[in-house]
């Protein structure tokens, strides 16, 4: 009885015993196949890792040409927006009326004048410009360019009223003066006077006829009328000769008659510089300059040279005539006429 009960425990044992190792061999299998599946997922995700490298790298690349494409679709559509935007304006300036092309080249040539005439320091560009933008307005006889008209004649009186130098004119004016310094006399050396002018010969007597007696009182009164004219000539030219020994003139400055011959030169040539550098100075519209220039200039004729000799009073005159105008003026610009045509535009 014992003995079954043995052999029946070894067997359930070796069963158990059996049943283990099937469960463990099953469980080895399992194992294994987890492992060559763990394998081969990796495999896999290298692969699918190498493969998205690859992908992203074809990407970055993609990338960089599709940013210079659209650098370049940036640049093309820029140029087309330049193209179109002049284009519109070709379309606009070509869609506009007579009259409004006329107003816009009134308002371009009245601001070119007002250029010109700040260069030039004259009102004759700005004058120029405003009768001939008023000269077109009335050959077009258009009742809305009435109001630029009225804005333009305002603006002409305004321009017209201011006293502007005319600066070519005053350059000529110190040219002459300049010319006529070499011609000035000097106090200090003294012009020689015209000798008086012979006296007139006396008429030919008409000779007697033969069959008539000559009077003898008739001959006296000749010859008495001959002596007396060679006497008065003769006296004429003593007396000229007299006066030019002595001559007595009235001197302000007497530094003027201690001036050296040799030294006559370089005062003319002072004098000429003096007056250019007014001209230079009216050129470059520095008045202040010129003034002072020409203030001593007019110093230098009133006290060197003869003041009653006919050239030193045109040349003082000049020199006067032009300290006179050489006055700065501030041109008025016409903002009547530029506003006036601005609204002209809008309101087309």
């Amino acid at each position: 009885m014992p003995r079954r009960w043995l052999w029946i425990a070894g067997a359930v044992l070796l069963a158990i015993g059996l049943l283990a190792l099937a469960v463990a061999w099953a469980a080895q299998q399992h194992i294994g196949s987890l492992q060559q599946e763990l394998v081969r997922r990796q495999q896999d995700s290298q692969a699918q890792a190498a493969e998205a490298h690859m992908l992203a790298k074809q990407a970055q690349e993609g990338m960089r040409d599709n940013a210079a494409k659209i650098a370049l679709l940036e640049a093309r559509v820029a140029e087309v927006s330049l193209q179109r935007g002049q284009l519109e304006d070709l379309i606009e300036s070509l869609s506009r009326s007579r009259d409004e092309n006329v107003l816009v080249d009134i308002d371009a040539g009245v601001r070119v004048a007002v250029q010109q005439s700040a260069i030039t320091g004259t009102a004759e560009p700005l004058v120029a410009a405003l009768k001939q933008a008023d000269e077109r307005l009335a050959r077009f006889n258009q009742p809305r360019l009435e109001g630029v008209r009225r804005a333009i004649a305002r603006d002409l009186d305004r321009v017209k009223a201011v006293g502007v130098a005319d600066l070519p004119t005053l350059s000529i004016k110190l040219d002459e003066a300049v010319r006529l310094v070499d011609e000035l006399p000097l106090l200090s050396v003294q012009e020689p006077r015209k000798p008086p002018p012979p006296p007139a010969p006396a008429p030919p007597t008409k000779p007697a006829q033969r069959s008539v007696p000559v009077d003898a009182t008739a001959s006296m009164t000749a010859w008495a009328r001959a002596w007396s004219d060679g006497w008065n000539a003769m006296w004429d030219r003593v007396w000229y000769e007299v006066r030019s020994l002595v001559r007595v003139t009235r001197i302000d400055h007497p530094e003027a008659m201690l001036l050296a011959p040799d030294q006559a030169f370089f005062l003319r040539e002072n004098l000429k510089l003096r007056l250019l550098n007014a001209r230079l100075a009216l050129l470059a519209r520095q008045f202040d300059s010129a003034q002072s220039d020409l203030q001593a200039a007019q110093s230098v004729l009133d006290r060197y040279f003869d003041r009653s000799s006919r050239r030193h009073a045109l040349a003082t005159e000049l020199v006067r005539q032009v300290a006179a105008q050489a006055r700065f003026a501030n041109l008025p610009r016409p903002d009547d006429t530029l506003a006036a045509l601005a609204a002209a535009s809008a309101g087309r």
